[in-house]
C-alpha cells in the first residue's frame, strides 16, 4: 500500500518586535533559494512621529546573507497594532504583496471612518495579489495554501506552507488564547469556527503565531503545534462549545482597550503599508478621527 507523503517542513526564521510584540517569519523553500516574509514590521515612534527600519533591515539582511530570493510579501490581516514594512522591503528585494480578499471590507470600513474620499480605491488595487480561500500559490517548488479565517479581521487569512501554518492573530500560544473579535467587521462566533477549521489540520502541524507576550512573565514564545492548541489552548481547547466561546470571548472583549498604535497601523496597512503622501510643506500626516474608534 502507498504510503500518503509527508508534508514539506519549510525553514522557518522568525524575528520578534518587543516594541509591538509582533513576530515576523522568513520562510524559504528548502529545495531552492525561494522564500516568503510573512507580516512584517515598520518601527514607529508615535510620540515622535518617526519612522524607522530596523526591524525591516534585519529581514532584508537576512534574505541577502543566505542568497535568498524573494517571492511573496504575506499580510495574514491589516494589522491594528504594528505598522507594515512590506513596500520598503519590497523596494529593496522585490516580491509581490500579498492578503485576503477581505481587504474591500476593512477598506470600505475605515475609508469612511478616516474620510478617505473618492480617490481612495476601496477594491484591494493597492495590493499586487488578493488571495481567496482555498486559493494555491507557490514559493519556489514549495505549495502553500491558503484558508479564510474570519473573526478577528473579516480579512483574515491563514497560510499553509508545507507543515507549517501561519495563523495571523486567530491564535495565541495555549496560554494566551485567542484573538480579540470586536473589531468593526469581527464576530467571536466566526472565530471559533475559523479556529476549528485550524486545529482540524493534522495534530503535529506546526503553528506560527504573530503575536506573543509572555504571559506570566515566561519567555517569548512562537511556535506550537495543533495538538498543543487543541489539549491545552485557554480558551478553544478540546471540550470548549462555541457558546461557551462566545460568551467568554465577547465578556473579555468588553475590558480590553484599543491597541495603541491602531490608528497610524490601520490608515497605513489597508493601503498596503504606502505611507500618506507628502503635503506641500514636505511632510506627512496621519488622520486622528475624534470619538470614532471604540465608540
Amino acid at each position: 500500500m502507498i504510503q500518503p507523503q509527508s508534508p514539506v517542513r519549510p525553514d522557518v526564521t522568525a524575528f520578534f518586535d518587543a516594541d509591538t510584540h509582533t513576530v515576523s517569519y522568513v520562510v524559504r523553500d528548502p529545495g531552492s533559494s525561494s522564500c516568503a516574509v510573512i507580516d512584517s514590521v515598520l518601527d514607529f515612534d508615535y510620540a515622535a512621529g518617526r519612522i524607522f527600519h530596523h526591524s525591516a533591515d534585519r529581514i532584508i539582511a537576512h534574505v541577502r546573507e543566505k542568497g535568498l530570493r524573494l517571492e511573496w510579501l504575506i499580510e495574514t490581516h491589516v494589522h491594528a497594532d504594528h505598522l507594515s514594512a512590506a513596500p520598503y522591503i519590497q523596494q529593496a528585494l522585490g516580491g509581490k504583496i500579498g492578503i485576503g480578499e477581505g481587504i474591500r471590507i476593512v477598506q470600505d470600513t475605515f475609508g469612511k471612518i478616516f474620510n478617505e474620499g473618492t480617490a481612495f480605491e476601496r477594491d484591494g488595487s493597492q495590493f499586487d495579489h488578493l488571495f481567496h480561500d482555498g486559493d494555491r500559490y507557490a514559493i519556489g517548488g514549495l505549495e502553500a495554501t491558503v484558508l479564510h479565517t474570519p473573526g478577528h479581521t473579516p480579512a483574515c487569512m491563514t497560510h499553509v506552507v508545507g507543515d507549517a501554518v501561519f495563523v495571523g492573530d486567530t491564535l495565541f500560544m495555549p496560554d494566551g488564547g485567542t484573538a480579540r473579535a470586536d473589531f468593526p467587521g469581527g464576530d467571536a462566533r466566526t472565530l471559533y469556527r475559523s479556529i476549528r477549521r485550524i486545529l482540524a489540520l493534522p495534530d503535529e502541524t506546526r503553528l506560527f503565531m504573530c503575536h506573543d507576550y509572555g504571559p506570566e512573565g515566561r519567555d517569548i514564545r512562537w511556535e506550537t503545534t495543533v495538538a498543543a492548541e487543541r489539549a491545552h489552548n485557554i480558551h478553544v481547547r478540546d471540550g470548549v462549545s462555541e457558546d461557551e466561546f462566545v460568551a467568554m470571548r465577547e465578556a473579555r472583549d468588553r475590558t480590553l482597550g484599543m491597541p495603541k498604535l491602531i490608528i497610524p497601523s490601520i490608515q497605513v496597512n489597508m493601503k498596503a503599508g504606502a505611507l500618506p503622501e507628502k503635503q506641500a510643506n514636505g511632510t506627512r500626516y496621519l488622520t486622528v478621527p475624534l470619538d470614532v474608534l471604540g465608540s
